[in-house]
């Protein structure tokens, strides 16, 4: 456990000093921070192993401080010890009762808190470990569907699998191609190490390349996703949506194999196997220019493309009951069957949101149905429904993931503003503050036809 990294906090300079001094004799390598707010960043920054609190601050005292990292009492990760100088029998229960490892009493005995902090990372690490064998114990990722055209998939994947080159995933919105990337994770060498989820349009646009490298500020670090990741697999959802730069980046890593973090200067090896996903066309944003041809020809070494629900339709029994017991185990809800009559309109349907909208009908029906059975015309109101506000252009389909939502109302907004315009381009882009031919990109990117 030595070279773990540990945080100190306390605001008097003598105890700071003393005890980086002990732990560092340890081989521990130590942080300072003088007060809460500053024990705020370096937690953030340099994600410690473990925390020295100190109680009484001149800012925060350290058992705020400990409920808001503990919200809900829940043991901290990183654990923290208490250290105080005033310290009660209350006052130890209370921070005990709020997540913290131990409390330690000023003066501080060197033989206790040695002690102590060794046995903090231990307990820390055991409960880790604890975690990825529960997480392991779970039953592999699979890909639902036994039809000719899922096993195509299942056997392409697992062809794949154990090369290291970057995998590009395909399809319509709503296919579920995160179970793609889990199921190719699985099948992977790299299966025991962790597959971290990056939905790339959540990301900062002002801080992306620091979330996805890291950071490297004042000695310490900050991992970012590429360290995550690493040893395992790390999926990119949404990878249209990454700014140029971030993917100038990743495009040099994949290349060199290494990395840098922002503001260091220490490269880093990629050790990672790296699964992008996508709905759109890449090869036609490389065409428009608002994504990078070298990146594009990186990623795109192993396309896979999943099929829309309406190409496997006899999947859909299979798929019904699967999540019909994924919401009876995962959320309490009761179980219910379909019928055959509902099952057949159901095969018959086109699914334009694919496994997702399936998803959402299932559940739909599980909270509002009240018989055991699910019959024919509950499936018609259902699907009658989701039609009718597909077919009117409703912005406010809260189901629907956040950059299909976002351009829902960017078509709606912008039909509106041609009719107010008269279809005259030039206006629209003064009343929107939107350069022209930005604005023609945007409306042929949404399926807006002028001529129309």
């Amino acid at each position: 456990m030595t070279g773990s990294s540990i945080l100190v906090v306390d605001d008097e300079p003598d105890i700071r000093t003393l005890v980086k001094e002990i732990l560092e004799d340890e081989g521990f390598r130590v942080t300072l921070a003088e007060n809460g707010a500053e024990a705020r960043a370096r937690r953030d920054d340099v994600k410690p192993d473990l925390i020295l609190l100190d109680i009484w601050m001149p800012d925060i005292d350290g058992i705020t401080l400990l409920r808001e990292w503990n919200a809900g009492g829940r043991p901290s990760i990183p654990p923290v010890v208490m250290m105080s100088g005033h310290g009660t029998v209350e006052t130890a229960v209370e921070a005990t009762r709020l997540g913290a490892y131990d409390f330690l009493e000023k003066p501080l005995s060197i033989a206790k808190l040695l002690l102590t902090v060794k046995n903090a990372l231990e307990a820390s690490r055991l409960a880790r470990e604890n975690v990825r064998l529960r997480q392991y114990s779970q039953p592999a990722p699979d890909i639902i569907g036994r039809s000719d055209t899922m096993a195509r998939l299942r056997e392409q994947i697992k062809r794949i699998a154990n090369h290291n080159t970057p995998v590009l995933v395909e399809g319509e919105s709503g296919t579920d191609k995160e179970a793609v990337g889990r199921y190719l994770h699985a099948q992977s060498s790299r299966a025991d190490g962790p597959f971290i989820k990056v939905s790339v349009s959540a990301l900062s646009a002002a801080d992306a390349a620091a979330e996805m490298f890291g950071r490297a500020a004042d000695g310490g670090t900050a991992p970012g996703f590429l360290d995550r990741a690493r040893g395992g697999t790390l999926f990119l959802k949404d990878i249209a949506d990454m700014d140029m730069g971030t993917q100038a980046r990743l495009q040099n890593a994949i290349e060199k194999q290494s990395f840098t973090r922002q503001g260091g200067v220490e490269p880093q090896p990629l050790d990672v196997r790296l699964v992008v996903a996508t709905r759109y066309r890449l090869d036609e944003l490389v065409k428009e220019g608002t994504f990078r041809d070298d990146f594009y020809f990186q990623i795109n070494v192993v396309p896979v493309r999943v099929p829309p629900l309406r190409e496997h339709y006899e999947d859909i029994p299979e798929l019904l009951e699967y999540y019909v017991n994924h919401f009876v185990q995962q959320e309490g809800l009761p179980y219910r069957r379909f019928a055959t009559a509902a099952q057949n309109r159901l095969r018959r349907y086109n699914w334009p949101g694919n496994i997702r909208e399936l998803k959402n009908l299932v559940q739909r029906l599980l909270i509002l149905g009240t018989s055991e059975t699910i019959e024919l015309p509950e499936v018609e109101g259902a699907l009658g429904e989701q039609v009718g506000a597909r077919d009117s252009g409703d912005v406010r389909n809260f189901d629907l993931p956040l950059r299909e939502a976002r351009e829902r109302f960017e078509k709606a907004y912008l039909e509106y503003q041609l009719k107010q315009a008269n279809g005259s381009v030039s206006k629209i882009a003064k009343t929107v503050g939107m350069e022209r031919t930005h604005l023609y990109r945007k409306l042929k990117s949404l399926g807006i036809d002028l001529k129309s």
